[in-house]
């Protein structure tokens, strides 16, 4: 009533209907105009509070309405939550698949926007070993090469980063404990399979980093406490596995991953 009030007092003469007609588009240009001049930063701002917070579904919500963005920090964040989306166990079977191919798209498009971006290289790796699992050993395997150099990449651009230096560690123990059959197809896709042993990841000192990354944050990453302990059970060094597999069964359980641990 006090907006008719307003808009007769102004000397606009409208019917009932055209009035209503007039406010809703006001209400939605006016909504249009705000949702295009969205700050970036604020949206990166209210992400990384509700990554922070582990608030999975709220923060892909939010992130999703960006899928169409331009920036690379929107992008390997979408990439980011529809991953983290599609662990949680309330997905169904269909809906993970889905959200796994869609943050591989994410990941892939953050990258064309800003190659220099260092997370959009760690995302892109990820996602695509995700990927694998769908397609088969023979993709996974043959996707390999690809990830590592996306990795090693993502460490080029931010040596810093503890994740991307776990996830190499991953790498090198995951073909260190290859079965003979799957080295048996990398061999028919490659003229020198990538491989590794575990003299050779600790004598490349991923151990070392396995170690330094927790003596920086003892609570960094529940997943690298168990590659501590695996990787000395492979090691035959049983007393260094108790302790670090001890420490990441106590670990305190926030997330899916670290349920699985």
């Amino acid at each position: 009533t006090q907006v008719l009030r307003k808009s007769l007092q102004r000397g606009v003469v409208l019917s009932t209907g055209s009035f209503l007609v007039y406010e809703a588009h006001k209400l939605i240009s006016g909504s249009a105009e705000v949702h295009a001049s969205f700050k970036v930063e604020d949206v990166i701002e209210q992400a990384d509070y509700l990554y922070g917070s582990g608030e999975t579904e709220k923060l892909y919500r939010l992130l999703v309405q960006h899928k169409n963005s331009d920036d690379a920090e929107l992008l390997w964040r979408l990439a980011r939550s529809s991953r983290d989306l599609a662990q949680l166990g309330s997905t169904s079977a269909e809906e993970k698949r889905q959200l796994t191919y869609d943050s591989l798209e994410y990941a892939k498009k953050a990258l064309e926007k800003n190659e220099s971006n260092f997370a959009a290289h760690k995302w892109y790796g990820i996602c695509l070993s995700d990927v694998g699992d769908y397609e088969g050993i023979k993709t996974k395997i043959g996707n390999a090469v690809i990830i590592k150099e996306h990795f090693q990449r993502a460490i080029e651009l931010n040596p810093k980063d503890a994740t991307t230096i776990h996830l190499i560690g991953i790498w090198c123990y995951s073909f260190a404990e290859m079965p003979w059959y799957q080295r048996k197809i990398a061999a028919t896709l490659f003229a020198t399979p990538p491989t590794s042993t575990f003299q050779e990841y600790a004598a490349n000192s991923h151990l070392k980093l396995f170690s330094c990354l927790y003596a920086a944050d003892p609570n960094f990453y529940s997943k690298n406490l168990l590659y501590l302990g695996k990787t000395y059970l492979k090691l035959n060094n049983k007393k260094m596995a108790l302790l670090w597999l001890s420490k990441a069964k106590e670990y305190p359980a926030q997330t899916e991953e670290d349920k699985q641990v």
